[in-house]
């Protein structure tokens, strides 16, 4: 009797470990649904603000289109703490890839490290995280490029390269943002040196009421100002607000980073003067494109054709992908866009 009660419960556990195995070898990924269908999580900075609305139509569009499981999750205020949260849930789900728009990449670093010691693809997206714990990034400029135009662009609206500027930005601790503002203020002291930052960036928490706020303060701090430039896409539309309240889009040149549809009222009446991004729609998409690319093994390469998005450029070795170049937004042609 105790031998077949042994012989039963090694069955048991051989057919149990046999199941296990038919799983492991019949699975694409780690993806949460038995489908056969990767599953892959999108995580912005903050959900609910439009440039991330259009970036979440994107990635879902991709999903689609490519047959596969998007998630698209994230923290609802720009809160690193947040997002690792929201990581160490994607982990438990068993997602097969990340990717994520750090608040603070130092912060994320440890969470995404255990995604990828689970077997996880991590990319980063819009924003950098630190490049140890990175697979591949996908983003939406060249870096360089970027942060010289915007201060071209400011010293074309301003109608002179000297005088008094001040920066709004989204968060101080946002990697992107602040490579963008270091290398134009580089690039700034070579190139127009006439030019003097009155105060330290200004942070105003991805909100445009904050921007607002600020903005009036800098005015009234700083009598002699002649622009801003705002860096997160509320912060131009809170400056330009100020200026518009003012009255002062005749004294005071405003640009930064703002979605076309949003800053038409500003750009109409010239308290904003130059809206410069890309489409986040298509950069969500395309993030959704390189993961599902790498996940079946296939590299990204430099000038290939992407379907609804174009030719791609990739730098670093094959580990960073670029959407393209920047598009500048008037009042001119910013009702042509719907994004």
């Amino acid at each position: 009797m105790k031998k077949r009660l042994l012989l039963l419960t090694s069955l048991f556990i051989l057919s149990l470990a046999l199941m296990a195995c038919s799983d492991d070898a019949g699975g694409t990924g780690n993806g949460e649904d038995n489908d056969g269908e990767f599953t892959i999580a999108l995580v912005p900075k903050l959900v609910g603000i439009p440039y991330f609305n259009a970036t979440e139509t994107g990635a879902e569009k991709a999903g689609e289109d490519l047959g596969i499981n998007v998630i698209y999750t994230g923290p609802t205020e720009p809160d690193a703490a947040q997002q690792v949260k929201v990581i160490e849930d994607l982990i438990s789900r068993g997602v097969d890839a990340i990717a994520v728009a750090p608040n603070d990449p130092a912060a994320l670093t440890p969470v995404l490290k255990r995604a990828r010691d689970e077997g996880i693809l991590v990319l980063d997206w819009d924003t950098p995280a630190e490049k140890e714990v990175v697979d591949i990034g996908v983003h939406q400029i060249d870096d360089e490029e970027y942060a010289k135009h915007i201060f071209d662009s400011l010293v074309e609206a301003m109608g002179t390269d000297t005088g008094d500027f001040a920066i709004i930005t989204g968060g101080l601790s946002a990697a992107n943002i602040n490579n963008w503002i270091d290398t134009g203020l580089d690039y700034a002291k070579s190139e127009y040196p006439g030019l003097n930052l009155v105060t330290e960036r200004v942070p105003s928490d991805e909100k445009q009421q904050v921007a607002y706020q600020k903005g009036l303060e800098l005015i009234s701090a700083y009598p002699d100002l002649k622009g801003i430039i705002g860096y997160s896409t509320p912060a131009p539309l809170g400056a330009a607000q100020a200026v518009q309240e003012r009255g002062l889009q005749d004294e005071i040149a405003v640009v930064g980073t703002a979605l076309p549809t949003d800053s038409l009222p500003y750009l109409e009446d010239g308290s904003l003067d130059k809206a410069i991004l890309w489409d986040p729609e298509a950069l969500g998409y395309l993030t959704i494109v390189i993961a599902n690319m790498v996940l079946n093994g296939e590299t990204p390469e430099d000038g290939q054709e992407i379907d609804n998005i174009g030719p791609i450029t990739v730098t670093d070795g094959g580990d960073k992908v670029i959407l393209g170049p920047p598009t500048d937004f008037t009042k001119d042609n910013a009702a042509d866009f719907d994004f």
